[in-house]
């Protein structure tokens, strides 16, 4: 539908076509008729980033009287930086009305200049709860008067704690107002706040009420705790123009994260309640203006964004609420356009992902860790596509053309072209040589175990300096498989579960009939099904001095937290791989000397490492004992990245 069908006057329409705007949203459509048109109040459900500003906003401006110099409409929303937005949204449809003042009062900045605002007749009052109740408190704005009130994103102004600033904003109120409520979902308390403070609401929503914007993809990967930045470089490498938002829990995290990306040479920086508030709008500034591609917040600091290019969001872990994961999706995918939402979990958050699912109503997909081919490949192209694309100045080069083509008029097209696209390409074909696989294949239940796998038994654990990634690649290695059918995994101390394919099941066994780990012979066996999907037994098999039950929770023990300190620091080997044997036999324990601790000294010392009978070793990822460190796992500086 166009704007010109719902019964906007000429100075709106003019101001709307200048803006670039010529079909309204859907809940544009919906709301505005509404509150031109009755004189009651207003309940809206959409997703941040769908237009609500202006389906208040541009009725208000019609039914306004702007001859009458007092606050005749007060919108209360939640953070400064919308606070700003939404004044200068209302100051530019109003472009071509007369006698309009906006005021915006907020936090952070000159309580005296913006009472001086109100005084000076502003007729429209932008305000968030905290600084409008201070001023509420010294008498310094009159709203007995007020016709109108917008409550925007009031589930957002619930979670950060201002519901009863709300209320005793609204107790201040006139009983005859208007109250238009707008909401990207509806908790118990706003819904309180509905039959309390409202009055015979009417009701729109825009999509389904408490789900996801519909033109959202979501995805989440499963990673060890220590391997998340790792994680994140390879995601934002995978997307080389990526205009993103990086959501962080606490503002310690937010910060390290950012300074993580700065120093691997990403465009990145971080937003959060640290800063101050010349420091909050520089960060964004750069933001808007796309000087930087990753901007790294926390959800408190990020509330009241409104940045329509954004191209994923990206959890670096999933909230614990489940509102807040669809009010960080829905920081993507605005005005009609297409997202990707990102979630980078650990094994103990994977339950939640279920929860989301019902909670948007719809399917998060669970996606392995872009691999170092993936990678390239796409820069690969990024890089050719770029070169096509480019604008060339013929004025400025024009100069330079003879000199250059005399110096490259030997070398053959086909060579030159892999010398242009190596310059660039050669920084990542380097960074991911031999980087390694760091996401885990998780199911949730038996009910979603594939067909034809079977579950395996073999004597090595935590406390045998392994971590799942480490046991899986040694396990694909001894056994010649690829990693990515090992699911499951189930480690404790001495031993672990895990599950493959069951045409591997026959050469796997075989494989393993006399490998050798530190002097401590390897056992594979197969092992029965359990019934509730977790665990197992032995049984069948080879035996060696009898079966040992599986039982259990399995899962990730407290103890196998492996690695440490800062993300990115030392790949994915362990800071401090402690030793103390493993599962041999009957059950019992070899001595702390024939851990991965002596093995790795060893190593150290005479050059040769021992790994099984056949002196195969696996690969052995971020930290190559004794060789070169794999600069993808490692952390270590990445090759400087170019901002396009």
């Amino acid at each position: 539908m166009k704007f010109e069908e719902l019964g906007l006057n000429e100075q709106l329409l003019k101001a709307i076509t200048e803006l670039g705007f010529e079909n309204c949203m859907p809940i544009q459509e919906k709301a505005i008729p509404l509150i031109l048109n009755n004189s009651r109040d207003l309940i809206a459900l959409a997703q941040t980033g769908t237009g609500k500003t202006a389906a208040y906003g541009l009725p208000i401006l019609q039914l306004g009287d702007f001859s009458k110099r007092h606050v005749q409409t007060l919108i209360v929303c939640p953070t400064r930086e919308l606070c700003v937005q939404i004044k200068n949204d209302i100051v530019d449809f109003a472009r071509f009305m007369k006698n309009v003042k906006v005021c915006a009062v907020y936090g952070g900045a000159n309580i005296v200049n913006q009472m001086n605002e109100i005084r000076d007749g502003a007729q429209i009052v932008v305000a968030t709860p905290g600084r409008l109740l201070d001023i509420i408190k010294r008498k310094k704005i009159d709203l007995s008067k007020i016709d109108k009130v917008v409550l925007d994103e009031a589930d957002e102004m619930l979670s950060m704690g201002f519901i009863d600033d709300i209320k005793d904003i609204l107790l201040e109120t006139p009983d005859t107002k208007n109250t238009y409520l707008f909401s990207a979902t509806m908790p118990s308390e706003i819904l309180y706040v509905t039959k309390e403070y409202m009055n015979n609401p009417m009701e729109v929503t825009a999509g389904v009420k408490n789900s996801g914007a519909d033109n959202v993809e979501h995805f989440y990967y499963v990673v060890q705790a220590k391997d998340k930045y790792l994680a994140l470089k390879r995601i934002v490498d995978f997307y080389p123009d990526i205009y993103s938002i990086v959501f962080c829990r606490t503002k310690t995290e937010t910060q390290e994260v950012s300074d993580n990306l700065i120093k691997d040479g990403y465009s990145a920086d971080s937003l959060h309640g640290d800063l101050s508030q010349s420091q909050r709008d520089y960060v964004m500034k750069k933001f808007r203006n796309r000087n930087i591609q990753i901007l790294v917040a926390t959800d408190v600091a990020a509330r009241g964004i409104d940045v329509d290019d954004i191209t994923h969001v990206i959890n670096y872990g999933l909230p614990m609420e489940l509102d807040v994961y669809t009010h960080r999706s829905g920081r993507t995918a605005r005005a009609g356009k297409s997202g990707i939402c990102i979630s980078i979990t650990n094994l103990k958050e994977t339950g939640k992902v279920k929860q989301i699912e019902r909670q948007i109503k719809k399917k998060v997909t669970q996606a392995n860790i872009p691999n170092s081919n993936d990678i390239c490949e796409k820069q690969l192209f990024f890089l050719i596509d770029r070169i096509l694309n480019i604008n060339i100045n013929e004025e400025d080069i024009l100069k330079f053309i003879p000199n250059i083509m005399e110096k490259l008029k030997d070398v053959p097209k086909e060579e030159l072209i892999k010398k242009i696209v190596s310059v660039e390409f050669n920084r990542f074909l380097d960074y991911y040589r031999d980087a390694d696989k760091i996401s885990l294949d998780v199911q949730f239940s038996k009910d979603d175990n594939e067909h034809n796998r079977d579950r395996f038994f073999i004597n090595l654990g935590n406390k045998d300096g392994m971590n799942l990634v480490k046991l899986c690649k040694y396990i694909a290695k001894i056994g010649d498989i690829d990693d990515r059918d090992i699911r499951n995994f189930e480690m404790k101390d001495s031993f672990s579960f895990f599950s493959t394919d069951s045409k591997y099941t026959a050469s796997l066994l075989e494989a393993f009939r006399d490998i050798e780990l530190n002097g401590r012979r390897i056992i594979l066996e197969k092992s029965e099904k359990p019934s509730g999907g977790r665990g197992g037994s032995r049984s069948g098999g080879r035996s060696s001095g009898g079966g040992r039950s599986g039982g259990g929770r399995g899962g990730y023990d407290r103890d196998q937290r492996s690695g440490g300190g800062r993300s990115g620091g030392y790949g994915d080997r362990d800071r401090d791989q402690r030793g103390g044997g493993g599962y041999s036999g009957g059950g019992n324990r070899s001595d702390g000397n024939s851990s991965f601790r002596r093995d790795r000294d060893d190593k150290n010392s005479s050059g040769n490492k021992r790994y099984g009978s056949d002196n195969r070793k696996p690969d052995s990822g971020g930290s190559s004992r004794g060789g070169s460190p794999d600069r993808s796992s490692s952390g270590g500086s990445r090759p400087p990245r170019k901002r396009y």
